[in-house]
């Protein structure tokens, strides 16, 4: 996954964990707001500590591919977001079943330097933008 090896290439240049949650705090802070009219119950992340709501559009030139909006209260989860959102945006419903959270937590070392409630939290976001990508392909069809 492109997106993912130049995530990496990132974290591997800031070296320490202080730069790294300061870069995850700054994406963040640059992820679009999600429209008032999407912070619904239905796009609102269960089994998060953190309030988190994630949307899903498809692409009006192209349906078959998919992007996300969300939001956050928390700085550090709101950058976990976003970069979800970043490798998961633009790709097919498929595509996007097949992100594997394991691997992005290994290849960044997240899972070392997130709580074990913050871990269950990014599973959930993950699986609630998989069903919301489905969903969007169903739709659009």
């Amino acid at each position: 996954m492109k997106e993912l090896d130049e995530i990496v290439e990132i974290f591997d240049f800031l070296g320490d964990w202080d730069q790294r949650y300061q870069y995850l705090v700054e994406l963040g802070e640059q992820l679009e707001p999600i429209n008032e009219q999407e912070r619904t119950e239905d796009n609102r992340v269960k089994g998060c500590m953190s309030q988190v709501w994630v949307a899903a559009h498809c692409d009006p030139d192209n349906g078959h591919r998919i992007y996300f909006s969300g939001d956050c209260d928390t700085a550090i989860i709101k950058g976990v977001l976003a970069l979800l959102i970043k490798l998961s945006s633009g790709k097919t419903a498929e595509d996007i079943q097949t992100l594997e959270l394991d691997e992005v937590f290994d290849k960044l070392n997240l899972g070392e330097h997130l709580s074990p409630n913050r871990h269950v939290g990014v599973y959930a976001i993950v699986e609630l933008m998989k069903a919301k990508a489905l969903a969007a392909a169903k739709k659009a069809a």
